[in-house]
């Protein structure tokens, strides 16, 4: 079968994108699979390469030269995206981990890697899976949500409300952003200020959190109607928050797999995995993100439908953890694109048929 890989994106995140495509064609059964790279520049053009059918002997070479990626050719979607192929969006962000992609997919029915259109949509939007989350009785810390008509309007006004509601430090973020891009800590009103402008850079919308005193722990996550949940991790800091460039450029996260945590908690951060997993009505994977204090209350932080698969990423290294390697987990993967793909293939014949028969 041919898995058509998409990697680079529109979003913020392009850089991690070609990072996590290279990891995946060193690890792909090539007995059972060959890999077509589709390189997707900052500007939405599609260029495709030559079909990979064997393991790179060394990295492969996934570089561009800022309008195309080396030794491909432009093409439009629908030339390789067709009948008999997989779609693997190796794409984080907007325009890859939000629904958009997916719902070409299920355009051009074709059977793809990943959580579907709603659940992308809804995980990559902060503020919408947060209210999701208040519905399913997950612990949160306070937040308040505030749109840039809010800001420009009545910038005292909004200011006043955020500071009756959450104390500093805050988190500001777009409500549409993942690796940390447009994050920042303010630990007091001028920073706040920095930090929302700096936000609205990224998103019309913006997510003001409560800081919390707490290790970052993330768990994760794998099936459709079977949910599986890995061991914890954690991420062990060595500074109050790491932004996109510590993260993945100067890489300095150090990752504690399993965490250390009681028995009792891990049980509880597995059960608010999988019941913020099935609130989103995710499928394939997603990684879920969670604070825990030091008195192990637990709050969940987002969750993360299309995770990094980059060497160092949390995701596969957890499955590591748990008894799944990475060569596994992506044949996993494909095995649960495949088995919903058939899934409302079949529901879509049933309709059809009751359709006919009614009428």
């Amino acid at each position: 079968m041919e898995i058509v890989l998409l990697y680079g994106g529109q979003s913020a995140e392009h850089e991690v994108s070609i990072l996590t495509a290279q990891s995946i064609i060193r690890h792909i059964n090539y007995e059972k699979y060959q890999v077509t790279p589709v390189y997707i520049t900052h500007e939405g053009k599609w260029f495709c390469g030559a079909p990979i059918t064997a393991a790179p002997q060394e990295d492969i070479r996934l570089d561009f030269d800022g309008t195309r990626a080396t030794h491909s050719e432009e093409v439009n979607p629908s030339q390789v995206l067709c009948e008999g192929k997989i779609a693997f969006p190796a794409l984080h962000g907007p325009n890859g981990e939000d629904g958009k992609i997916q719902g070409l997919f299920e355009s051009l029915h074709i059977p793809y890697i990943g959580a579907g259109v709603l659940a992308s949509a809804v995980g990559m939007d902060k503020i919408i899976s947060k209210h999701l989350f208040q519905e399913a009785q997950i612990p949160q810390v306070p937040f308040t949500p505030l749109t840039i008509f809010d800001w420009k309007q009545e910038r005292a006004k909004t200011l006043t409300r955020i500071e009756g509601k959450i104390v500093y430090p805050m988190f500001v973020k777009p409500a549409n952003l993942g690796s940390s891009v447009g994050i920042n800590r303010a630990e007091n009103q001028e920073e706040l200020i920095a930090a929302i402008e700096e936000a609205f850079r990224y998103d019309r919308r913006v997510l003001v959190e409560q800081g919390v005193d707490a290790r970052e722990v993330e768990v994760a996550v794998l099936g459709n109607d079977k949910v599986e949940t890995s061991v914890p991790g954690e991420i062990l800091k060595s500074q109050k928050f790491y932004d996109y460039k510590e993260k993945y450029i100067n890489n300095t996260v150090q990752l504690g797999i399993p965490a250390d945590l009681p028995g009792e908690i891990t049980d509880k951060i597995r059960e608010y995995a999988k019941k913020a997993y099935l609130a989103i009505d995710s499928s394939g994977l997603t990684r879920v993100d969670f604070f825990v204090t030091y008195n192990n209350d637990i709050y969940i932080n987002e969750v993360n439908t299309m995770p990094g698969f980059t060497q160092w990423s949390m995701y596969p290294l957890l499955w590591e953890a748990t008894g799944k390697p990475y060569d596994q987990l992506l044949e996993e993967l494909i095995t649960l694109a495949l088995e919903r793909y058939e899934t409302y293939r079949g529901l879509k014949n049933d309709q059809t048929e009751n359709e006919a028969v009614s009428y």
